[in-house]
């Protein structure tokens, strides 16, 4: 936990292993994690951080709240989500898909949730009413879906992709490409910056790329500033415009860092 204003850490919550997706319920104040290592989701209370409950999947991968229904989503090893209470912890539906989840998107207002897999290399479009998929598209020439953003006022989906390294940009409703934009290799985080009209792309190369939209909706590569070797896990916060990267522990230096990015106007 990082105190935002005073740029410092202020709690650890040790023996977790192999982290790979963070949720937040604010009207709960919990915390839900998503341990690969263990198979587990775990909720913690947001102000004691006291271990609440654990509910096992193997590979526990990216987690992600739903406000309007108050259900968690856990992508996980069993080529699955799984949807449960975020009060109850009540497993409420398990969506199967067509490979093992990387990345996924919420849409409540339309009621829809895209998500990539890996292996086979797809997206899909699920109904959150009803808990099945409902499109889908399947590449001919890319592999290795990783991140994924969302603009869901212009009905786009991201995806960051390693083979070929592009951004490729679909029509959220058919599920079929628009255009792509080359980057570095080896993304890991994509974050769609509605109010400037921005990408961002966190590339374990050792860049971050910044892509603006340009005339025609497409997307290009404008700035290109170097990060750290494997410095590819970040958060970004809209309202701030700020950028938070976890930088692995680089040679010469005493530890781990968090770096910070202001967006420019």
């Amino acid at each position: 936990m990082i105190d935002l204003k005073a740029g410092k850490a202020v709690k650890q919550i040790p023996d977790q292993k192999k982290i790979q997706g963070v949720a937040y319920a604010p009207e709960l104040d919990r915390v839900f994690v998503g341990n690969g290592a263990d198979g587990e989701c775990r909720a913690f209370d947001g102000k004691t951080y006291k271990l609440l409950h654990t509910l096992k999947m193997p590979d526990a991968d990216n987690v992600r709240l739903d406000p309007t229904t108050g259900l968690v989503y856990v992508g996980h090893a069993e080529h699955a989500l799984t949807a449960f209470d975020a009060k109850t912890f009540e497993v409420r539906a398990t969506v199967r898909l067509p490979g093992q989840p990387e990345a996924f998107q919420l849409d409540p207002g339309r009621k829809r949730l895209y998500v990539n897999t890996v292996k086979p290399s797809a997206v899909v479009a699920v109904d959150l009413a009803r808990h099945e998929v409902v499109a889908r598209y399947t590449p001919t020439k890319f592999e290795g879906f990783y991140p994924m953003a969302l603009d869901r006022e212009g009905d786009r989906v991201f995806v960051g992709c390693r083979r070929p390294a592009v951004v490729l940009v679909l029509d959220a409703r058919p599920l079929r490409v628009l255009w792509t934009a080359e980057i570095p290799g080896d993304i890991d985080n994509l974050f769609f910056d509605a109010k400037r009209k921005r990408l961002y792309a966190l590339c374990g190369e050792g860049f971050l790329a910044i892509l603006e939209q340009k005339d025609g909706g497409r997307f290009d590569v404008v700035e290109k500033p170097p990060t750290a070797k494997l410095a590819r896990t970040c958060v970004f916060d809209p309202e701030s415009g700020r950028l938070f990267l976890g930088v692995p522990r680089q040679a010469g230096k005493p530890g781990p860092e968090v770096r910070i990015y202001q967006a420019r106007p």
